[in-house]
């Protein structure tokens, strides 16, 4: 104990709790979010403790376990969340790493104890001292950096400029300039000043070697002068696991820094991670935390589980997911849709308030809660509000496609694939710009594009009259493939596969006949007509004919 720890009247200064949910909104819902909180989330934690999964758990009533090492499927976590509970801890971490949380959800709700989630790529150390900063107030030692509100980048700047000694920049990983230091008596150069002046770096022959220099090192990396005018400076990376946020400079000038310099830059850049992560959405950063989750939940890099605590929907909801796709080619399909989804996500929350969007391999994607009974019409309808409201305010014109509601979150990947043969079915009918997976038009195509995507028709399954015409197309530059899929779409019409053909109709009753004199084609029998009529259409669609 020491005479900090005393109050006035010589009593025990009471260790600072914040409330669990008070440091839930500080950390952001990016690096930490609740699988389980008990009652409203208002109970008080303190600071985090590692734990060595060979080591034993020592009592630390109020504080925060981290449980390293831990699978969530395993029963010795189970048995340690119980023992946390038992020793008064209030709330236990454990990593996504996309298993099944459900079990561990119901231990901590038996033994009333709060269950954590952090991500994967967040290391144990980094995240500790994030806890640690988020849960620090006026009755514990903290630095100055640590005292900062969060998100305000300038008071940071301040913060870690008058700890280490120089002047601070904090920028974003583009070089946008975030916040900066205006303590008195510290010198900047002219690369600073016009740093500020612009709020990006200027571009110098230099910049590319400096950032990624800094960007691979483990650490603080020191610059020394490159002439008159440039001021020596240190730098770190800003990172929350691989993550890049962004990057701290301090300029080593007159006065020059504290001889630990190097050491407090590192602990003000796992600080800085808190406060940039709530600066990238300070508008609504629970809408860019649900992003994510979606994001990640159509990659299949969570389980259903840890998607439903972070979108705060029950595991086995019924949902749906639309694809929307730019119409046209766009130079920057990623730039595109990054403008648009929040129109989509507004057109998509009027209908139901819990729907979330995500952007991500040049479209956007939104999950639709569905409610029992809903007519598959009131899904397109809320597809084709959304493609009419871009349109009119973005002069983007969009394909949407539906697809199949499913019931539970386990689902969603699924419903994705196949609202994204939709648009591909749209694309390449040039119809309506929305369609339904279960809309006539479409469901034998997608069926089609279904039998492509799980292999198709290999190489050695291919009739052999059917191998013998293609491989007399390639070697003759012909077209009697083509020109036998034409006719067999078009139930044997030549008139009307001559037209699609852009051929006379006796030219290619000529084709017919002669490729059936060529390579021994048997259009009489119905089951050959049928198997090659598949086979060349699914050629078709894989590019091969």
């Amino acid at each position: 104990m020491s005479v900090s720890d005393l109050l006035p009247d010589g009593s025990m200064r009471r260790p600072y709790r914040p409330p669990l949910s008070q440091v839930l909104e500080t950390m952001g819902s990016h690096v930490l979010s609740a699988a389980y909180l008990p009652a409203d989330g208002s109970i008080t934690v303190g600071e985090p403790v590692v734990h060595d999964p060979d080591d034993p758990l020592g009592e630390r009533p109020g504080c925060v376990l981290l449980a390293v090492g831990a699978r969530v499927s395993g029963q010795e976590t189970r048995d340690l969340v119980r023992q946390a509970a038992g020793l008064a801890y209030h709330a236990v971490v454990v990593k996504d790493r996309g298993a099944d949380l459900g079990p561990l959800i119901e231990v901590a709700k038996t033994s009333g104890i709060a269950l954590l989630i952090a991500p994967r790529q967040i290391p144990w150390r980094q995240l500790d001292a994030l806890l640690t900063a988020a849960v620090s107030g006026p009755g514990a030692a903290t630095t100055a950096s640590l005292s900062v509100g969060s998100g305000d980048l300038f008071a940071l700047a301040n913060a870690v400029a008058a700890t280490i000694g120089g002047a601070t920049c904090i920028e974003d990983p583009q070089g946008n300039v975030l916040g900066y230091s205006n303590v008195p008596g510290q010198e900047i150069d002219e690369i600073r000043r016009l740093g500020i002046l612009g709020r990006k770096t200027p571009q110098r022959p230099t910049n590319r070697t400096e950032y990624s220099r800094v960007f691979k090192a483990d650490g603080p990396v020191r610059f020394d002068s490159l002439g008159p005018g440039h001021t020596p400076r240190l730098a770190t990376a800003v990172r929350v696991g691989a993550q890049l946020l962004g990057f701290i400079w301090v300029l080593d000038g007159d006065p020059p820094v504290v001889p630990d310099a190097m050491r407090l830059l590192e602990d003000a850049g796992r600080i800085a991670a808190m406060h940039l992560l709530r600066a990238r959405n300070p508008g609504d950063p629970q809408r860019w935390h649900r992003s994510e989750t979606l994001r990640a939940l159509l990659d299949g890099a969570t389980s259903e589980s840890v998607a439903a605590a972070r979108l705060s929907l029950p595991v086995d909801s019924q949902v749906a997911i639309v694809a929307f796709a730019p119409s046209d080619p766009v130079p920057e399909p990623d730039t595109a849709v990054a403008s648009i989804v929040d129109l989509v996500g507004l057109c998509c929350e009027s209908w139901q308030p819990q729907a979330v969007c995500t952007t991500g391999w040049g479209r956007v994607y939104a999950l639709l809660p569905v409610p029992p009974s809903t007519p598959p019409s009131r899904l397109a309808r809320v597809a084709i509000d959304a493609v009419t409201a871009v349109r009119k305010s973005a002069r983007l014109s969009l394909r949407a496609g539906v697809g199949p509601v499913v019931t539970g979150l386990g689902g969603v990947p699924s419903s994705r694939r196949l609202a994204e043969r939709v648009i591909r079915v749209l694309a390449e009918t040039a119809g309506e710009p929305v369609a339904l997976v279960t809309d006539e038009r479409v469901r034998s195509r997608v069926a089609l594009l279904e039998l492509v995507e799980r292999g198709g028709v290999a190489v050695d399954q291919v009739l052999e009259p059917v191998q013998r015409m293609l491989d007399h197309d390639r070697a003759h530059s012909t077209t009697h493939g083509v020109s036998l899929l034409a006719y067999l779409d078009a139930f044997g019409e030549a008139a009307k596969a001559a037209a699609v053909l852009s051929v006379h109709e006796n030219t290619l009753r000529y084709r017919v006949r002669r490729l059936q004199e060529l390579f021994d084609v048997d259009l009489g029998d119905p089951a050959e007509r049928l198997v090659i009529w598949l086979q060349l259409r699914l050629l078709e669609l894989r590019g091969e004919l």
